[in-house]
């Protein structure tokens, strides 16, 4: 089981503001995908407050230290993924951007060096593209 957002952020001894703290408590959860827009929303329940812009500082604060992943999945909205380890990939309706976090057994395979362009590997993600049973 993941662990909490909150858990490892002040484990790492990150500053929790109480925007940061409210951020990281919407982004806690199993096969959550949000975007920016969805939490500040959502966060704006808990702080009134809370501001648009720190939101999106936020998530992209916590993105940089490794703490969620960003996510690019539909071509229209970056969506953030709390739920960093075990490594996954993600199955998306294309109809409406539902997301699922999908574990897997068989690493992606290598590329070849002539493929590489002098690039170092840090992660690997894997899109399944597909429509919802809800949208079919």
């Amino acid at each position: 089981m993941p662990s909490h957002l909150v858990d490892r952020l002040r484990k790492r001894g990150y500053r929790l503001t109480a925007q940061r703290r409210v951020v990281a408590e919407v982004l806690d959860g199993e096969n959550l995908h949000l975007t920016a827009d969805e939490v500040h929303k959502r966060a704006a329940v808990l702080l009134p407050e809370i501001s648009r812009a720190t939101v999106y500082n936020t998530v992209q604060q916590f993105a940089e230290i490794g703490e969620v992943l960003e996510l690019s999945l539909n071509g229209r909205s970056k969506h953030y993924d709390p739920n960093i380890h075990p490594a996954h990939h993600h199955l998306i309706c294309d109809h409406c951007g539902l997301v699922y976090d999908v574990a897997h057994s068989i690493p992606a395979p290598p590329l070849d060096e002539s493929e590489l362009h002098e690039m170092v590997i840090e992660r690997t993600e894997i899109v399944y593209h597909g429509t919802c049973a809800g949208c079919r």
